[in-house]
């Protein structure tokens, strides 16, 4: 399927025919992310929407803290932090 990207104010857009929303289960407004990749492409996605308790589930618990922690975990407090 072949599109023309057409000027909407400052913006270029390229509209998708009401039957590729409908297969994909697409609508007006949603969000997307946009990425490319290095061959050219363009590839659109639905926003993701994480929920806390996902990606708490998906971190390693026996994994070692970074080595940035360091220093703020033996900080002295300089101002008025609570204990």
């Amino acid at each position: 399927m072949e599109i023309v990207l057409r000027k909407y104010g400052n913006s270029t857009v390229a509209v998708l025919p009401p039957a590729v929303l409908k297969d994909l289960g697409l609508s007006a407004g949603q969000q997307m992310t946009l990425a490319t990749t290095r061959e050219g492409a363009i590839v659109l996605a639905p926003r993701r929407k994480y929920v806390l308790a996902d990606l708490i589930a998906r971190c390693d618990p026996k994994a070692a803290p970074p080595a940035d922690l360091a220093p703020w975990e033996s900080a002295k407090p300089v101002g008025n932090e609570a204990w």
